[in-house]
């Protein structure tokens, strides 16, 4: 019994520092600027959770970097009267939106990959904030393997990934993208099927806890 339980204290001490070595790869690999900012694509996506990625969105709509824009998740955080408001000043431009409803970063590249193979899309902007930006990576580009995507993170003013260990909320919300990439990367490398994936990410979403706007260093 005691080797046993030595056995397990040790593995758990195993596990938890792969996690932890893996969350130190995670937040140092977070990008810090926008690689390709010139590559013009078929269509802009969006996922949204913040304003400045709507907002991005349209920008390069307007710029001309696209044709189309689709802005998955107007249902969760981001209702459909404030797009359209924000849209409604450019008829032309509004136009050319279209809008989701997904919950979640799975339900976003399912219906990201509907909307795109309905139209013909064969290449996209990604739009995202930097942090959740390796996540909506895999799991895009597991639902739509073909289509060209170009990552154009968005930097949110409250996440403070440089020093990212000093900011009680920027860590833990680097933490929880984190573990819920790990888990996204082994439910693929094991082959369980979308649903599955989806059931895990709407377990993951009811338990984790919101990101505050304000946050303090530790000392």
């Amino acid at each position: 019994m005691r080797k046993l339980a030595v056995w397990i204290v040790g593995m758990l001490a195993i596990a938890s520092s792969a996690w932890a070595a893996g969350l130190v790869w995670f937040a140092m690999t977070i990008p810090r600027d926008v690689m390709d900012i010139e590559t013009h694509t078929d269509a802009i996506v969006v996922l949204t959770g913040g304003s400045e990625r709507i907002d991005t969105g349209l920008k390069l709509l307007a710029e001309g970097r696209a044709e189309q824009l689709y802005i998955s998740g107007v249902g969760g955080p981001t209702k459909a009267p404030e797009l359209v408001a924000r849209t409604a000043s450019d008829p032309q431009l509004g136009e050319r939106v279209a809008i989701g409803n997904a919950i979640n970063t799975p339900g976003n590249a399912a219906e990201t990959a509907e909307w795109v193979h309905t139209h013909h899309i064969s290449s996209i902007r990604l739009v995202t904030a930097s942090y959740h930006m390796r996540r909506s990576l895999l799991e895009l580009g597991a639902a739509m393997p073909e289509i060209k995507i170009i990552p154009h993170p968005v930097f949110p003013a409250n996440v403070k990934s440089n020093d990212w260990w000093r900011w009680p909320g920027t860590a833990s919300l680097i933490a929880r993208e984190y573990t819920k990439f790990a888990i996204t990367w082994a439910f693929q490398q094991i082959g369980l099927s979308n649903d599955v994936a989806m059931m895990r990410a709407s377990a993951l979403w009811q338990i984790a806890p919101a990101f505050a706007a304000t946050e303090s260093p530790t000392p």
